[in-house]
């Protein structure tokens, strides 16, 4: 027993020391990092973590999530929208301390190398070659990976600088680039009802942006907190440039290396999958219903709702294809994009159709099974009323037509109702109140009878009903009426019981007595 129960307090013990380690490691766990942007990878990275043998049974297969396929770039790591609008960089005075990449070694690095591909391009031996062979393919992705951070770094610091002075504003621009601009033109002035919108802004939002300006429970900016803000849109502006051209320079080569794929998916979405499947080639040879996973994240679940989260979604579902589709229809459309793609990267490396007109065709198809999808049912047909007094209508004739007009037809005793003689009294019968003319019914002979017609105009009744009519007459015919009994009633013995037999004899004998064989020249003797 002292044995067992040595055994037990050094399990308790064990436990102690686990839960002193996990004290000592969640402090740390707690610091925040110097990067203040949350990003997917962080989410994902947390549940990466697998036993020993688990990671030995996954070593050197490939995954599609958010792993890299062999030979393949990792492309850069986006921004939720949700942890877009949960940021908080109210608390930092100065945009360069978050914005790293204007001026940076990173940068312009990257806008050297476009430089040098757009003055000297690729030849197509070297752009049929593999991803990790290729310097120009990383070369797109960190452009992609580039333009993404752009994106987002600074909306968040102008947004939460200029909230004071226009806290509504937000809700009413919604548009990165267009919020931007309308910061910039509305600045620190007292009345923003007065400044002049036109040309940065739709007509329709700058009716609500005046309006709402009105009742705006902003205050004025001080001079620092304005020149925070304004070197915010300065340093937004030679990003935006730096976007563009960066933009330009991966739609152009893209559309050099997979025109048809680019024309389906957009060049952006395209350079993603090209970057992690390791290139045209492995993007051609790999299965259609493994493409639409390319770039798909995992998501941490525990603790969180998972009803905003999509699963099994990648870089093709951030398409315009699939973005501009109703939402119930996004998992299935992006199925189909995925394997379209496969066939037009297909195409691109046989380095047939290089005017993408194949891809276009494949994104038309694309777009009308969507509308199929979205269209609403159709609507049941509603006959319109027939024009009053039109007449009688032309109805076609034969057999059919001629039988069905027969069997309505006006019988002859209704014609001879409907006929009077000139100059004579109609005969008339009268019975509750009414009298009604018999009118040629019954004429010369004083009795009423009908005609008997022609035969054509006679009502027939179908073979079905005949023979319906025929059963119910020979079952009733063969019955016995329930009041029939074996009893008679004679003045003589009152109450006595009939013999069928002694009746079927006398009618016997009275059938061959008086229907006996024979001729007019013989008559049977009485009593013979």
């Amino acid at each position: 027993m002292s044995g067992l129960a040595d055994e037990l307090l050094a399990d308790l013990d064990g436990l102690s020391d686990v839960e002193e380690e996990y004290e000592e490691k969640k402090p740390e766990q707690s610091v925040p990092t110097s990067n203040p942007l949350k990003r997917k990878a962080d989410a994902a990275g947390s549940d990466a973590e697998m036993d020993d043998d688990e990671e030995e049974a996954d070593e050197g297969q490939q995954t599609v999530g958010s792993l890299v396929l062999a030979g393949g770039v990792k492309p850069a790591e986006e921004l939720d929208a949700e942890d877009v609008q949960q940021m908080e960089l109210g608390s930092v005075e100065d945009v360069t301390n978050i914005a790293k990449l204007d001026g940076s070694k990173r940068m312009n690095d990257l806008l050297k190398e476009i430089e040098k591909y757009q003055a000297n391009p690729s030849t197509p031996e070297a752009m049929a070659l593999p991803a990790h062979m290729n310097p120009e393919y990383t070369l797109i992705v960190q452009a992609n990976n580039l333009s993404v951070d752009v994106e987002n770094d600074i909306m968040v610091f102008i947004r939460d600088h200029y909230a004071p002075k226009f806290p509504e504003l937000e809700q009413l621009v919604t548009d990165p680039a267009m919020y931007i601009r309308s910061v910039r033109v509305l600045a620190n002035n007292e009345d923003p009802t007065k400044v002049d919108l036109a040309g940065v802004l739709p007509p329709a939002i700058i009716m609500s942006v005046v309006v709402t300006a009105t009742t705006t429970s902003g205050k004025q900016l001080t001079d620092a907190q304005w020149e925070a803000v304004r070197r915010a849109c300065d340093l937004a502006d030679r990003l935006e440039e730096a976007r563009k051209k960066i933009f330009m320079y991966v739609s152009s080569r893209m559309n050099v290396l997979a025109p048809n794929l680019s024309a389906i998916v957009g060049t952006t979405t395209a350079a993603k999958l090209l970057g992690v499947a390791g290139g045209l080639g492995a993007l051609a040879k790999m299965p259609a219903c493994n493409v639409h996973l390319l770039g798909a994240q995992r998501k941490i679940t525990a603790g969180f709702s998972t009803a905003t989260q999509k699963r099994h979604t990648g870089f093709i579902f951030q398409s315009d294809l699939v973005l501009q589709t109703p939402p119930e229809y996004q998992l299935k459309i992006q199925r189909t994009i995925g394997a379209k793609s496969v066939l037009a990267a297909r195409m691109d490396l046989e380095r047939q159709r290089r005017d993408g007109t194949y891809g276009e065709s494949l994104r038309d198809k694309i777009e009308k099974h969507i509308d199929r999808l979205a269209a609403p049912p159709p609507s049941k047909v509603t006959k319109a009323l027939p024009v009053p007094g039109d007449g009688p209508k032309k109805r076609r004739g034969g057999k059919r037509a001629r039988k069905a007009k027969e069997a309505y037809a006006q019988t002859e005793l209704r014609k001879l109702q409907n006929r009077m003689a000139f100059g004579e009294a109609e005969q008339e019968v009268g019975a509750f109140d009414q009298t009604k003319g018999l009118g040629l019914i019954g004429a010369g002979t004083g009795k009423v009878r009908a005609g008997m017609g022609e035969a054509n105009s006679r009502a027939k009744l179908s073979k079905a009903n005949r023979l319906r009519t025929s059963a119910l007459t020979r079952a009733a015919q063969s019955s016995d009426s329930g009041t029939a009994t074996s009893l008679s009633v004679t003045p003589a013995q009152g109450f006595e019981l009939t013999n069928r037999a002694t009746a079927a004899q006398r009618v016997k004998e009275a059938n061959e007595r008086w229907f006996a064989a024979g001729s007019f020249s013989f008559v049977g003797q009485k009593g013979a």
